[in-house]
């Protein structure tokens, strides 16, 4: 081979890992959080759930990219364990495709197709039309980069040194591990079947060692969906190990089977004269067999996932986000799910805040003052956290909808925090009072007590009601609001009965009338969290 011919296999590999990549982003812009919604309703069902797995991954062309997608989804709650099972057995049969593509020879329309895509991407400002422009365009730029490998490979079928190289991979133990290392490094067992399609077409290697490295190009995947759960919680983690099981299983079977059967020279048979064919048809097999073989046993292997990594994930005990961890393919629904989470654990804290807060009042005692400081610093961090967070989604090229999603979690991350504040404002009211000497009268004791009450119903609505019908929550939250608010205009009157009666203090009658605008700005936080979450359908985790 000349240096052209490496700078054509390099420009050809870099073509067709670029092409995957365009299809990933046009995917991720023109689906957003309906991948969410799909994979929510469709994988409780084991088919279905591997038809999912199948069906996005024959449009992105990657099962690294799903699978990495389904550890994203199962750290942010989105999918159980036992769901991820089931997509990525389908994500295994699913990125067959490609080398069924590649057998076709479809890439003689590889110019035509990245063309019709270039055109939709150019001349229509659609955001719908440029998003399939892209997903069309990077499959035509995909194939475009597999004729331009298979064309430069071509010489080295005059290697002797390179020809006796790949005859050692007759060896399954050397084929396995060349297949799966080759694929750990370009991190694309398409990418990796392609080039070896490319092999078999210029005469470089046989079906009878190329099924071993095959074999590994699917053990080599994995290390994409390894990598992608690192920093993630323990079911994310026990996903991979279920990929790695699902491909080490089927390598095992499929070994014995060509070694002790005439399965490789019945492969050949079927297409002769077209050896991408018998690669394709090889890895078509090897995933479907292997999907309708441990089928069965998906809960099996979720139960083996939790043996090899048993326990449960420990809250991090520093100041840190509990579940925004960056994601690669399906990150806008996932990047929502995990903001869904913890802006909802934000809202806990801050309501434990104003429980707290009341009871210290209540009480006249400031013994809980140092705790909710904590948690009013850790409200404040969450804060900033959640806000560059999603800086960081909206940079990216996102749909409308989820683009208005996002700001709106970010409006309710707002209010959540000033929740906070008016939480630490009510709490150190029982210090100040203290200091001052200032002691509240018992007809606004009472009148406290009864605001406990009436704050903590109101709070309880939004986990509670949401969850079951959104319109009913968002009627319940607003009732409780003009409860909190006619509360307001009454205790106001009451004190100030109090105040003209001598029952009470100057500074007392200043203190609690404070206290009540603190709790009626709650109120008004609280109908603003809602509005936002029943006009942008947003489901805060608690």
């Amino acid at each position: 081979m000349h240096v052209s011919d490496y700078l054509m296999t390099a420009g050809g590999l870099a073509l067709f890992l670029y092409g995957m990549k365009m299809m990933s982003g046009g995917l991720e812009a023109a689906a957003g959080t309906r991948l969410k919604t799909l994979l929510e309703k469709l994988t409780s069902n084991r088919i279905l759930g591997v038809l999912v797995g199948a069906g996005i991954t024959m449009v992105i062309q990657s099962s690294s990219a799903t699978t990495v997608m389904v550890v994203g989804f199962v750290n942010s709650g989105l999918m159980g364990l036992s769901q991820a099972v089931w997509v990525i057995m389908g994500a295994n049969i699913g990125t067959t495709i490609t080398g069924q593509l590649i057998a076709l020879d479809v890439g003689a329309l590889a110019p035509v197709v990245a063309l019709a895509g270039v055109v939709m991407v150019t001349f229509f400002k659609q955001k719908k039309v440029v998003d399939t422009g892209t997903i069309i365009a990077g499959l035509g730029i995909l194939f475009i980069g597999m004729d331009l490998m298979s064309s430069s490979l071509q010489p080295l079928q005059n290697s002797p040194a390179f020809i006796s190289m790949m005859t050692k991979f007759s060896n399954p133990l050397l084929g396995i591990l060349a297949g799966a290392v080759f694929t750990a490094i370009i991190q694309s067992s398409s990418a990796s079947v392609g080039i070896l399609q490319a092999l078999a077409t210029s005469g470089l290697i046989g079906l009878g060692s190329s099924v071993y490295v095959l074999f590994g190009q699917n053990i080599g995947t994995c290390i994409t969906a390894v990598l992608a759960s690192i920093g993630t919680n323990k079911n994310a983690r026990r996903s991979t190990i279920i990929h790695i099981l699902f491909n080490c299983i089927g390598t095992a079977v499929f070994v014995i089977i060509c070694m002790t059967t005439p399965f490789v020279s019945f492969m050949q048979s079927l297409t002769p004269d077209n050896p991408a064919a018998q690669i394709a048809n090889v890895h078509t097999l090897f995933n479907i067999v292997t999907t309708l073989l441990l089928l069965p046993f998906g809960q099996l292997l979720a139960k083996a996932a939790c043996r090899i990594l048993p326990g449960e994930d420990q809250p991090d005990a520093d100041m840190a986000p509990l579940h925004l961890t960056e994601q690669g393919m399906g990150s806008t629904a996932i990047a929502i799910s995990q903001l869904e989470r913890e802006v909802g654990h934000m809202y806990e804290l801050a309501c434990q805040n104003l429980f707290d807060g009341m009871d210290s009042v209540v009480a006249g005692k400031a013994a809980n003052l140092k705790k909710i400081e904590e948690r009013e610093e850790y409200i404040d961090y969450l804060n900033t956290a959640i806000t560059s967070y999603i800086a960081g989604v909206t940079a990216e090229n996102i749909a409308a909808r989820d683009a208005a999603a996002l700001n709106a979690l970010f409006s309710v991350a707002g209010n959540v925090e000033r929740m906070g504040d008016h939480a630490m404002n009510i709490a150190q009211y029982t210090q100040s009072a203290k200091d001052r000497g200032v002691e509240f009268s018992d007809g606004a004791t009472q009148e406290m007590e009864i605001m406990r009450e009436v704050l903590r119903r109101g709070l309880e609505v939004l986990p509670r009601s949401f969850a079951a019908d959104r319109r009913q929550g968002l009627s319940a939250i607003s009732h409780a609001e003009e409860k909190i608010d006619e509360m307001n205009r009454r205790f106001r009157h009451n004190q100030i009965s109090r105040l003209g009666s001598h029952q009470c203090s100057a500074q007392a009658c200043v203190m609690y009338s404070e206290l009540l605008t603190d709790v009626e700005r709650v109120g008004d936080h609280l109908l603003n969290i809602a509005q936002a979450c029943y006009q942008h359908e947003l489901q805060l985790v608690f």
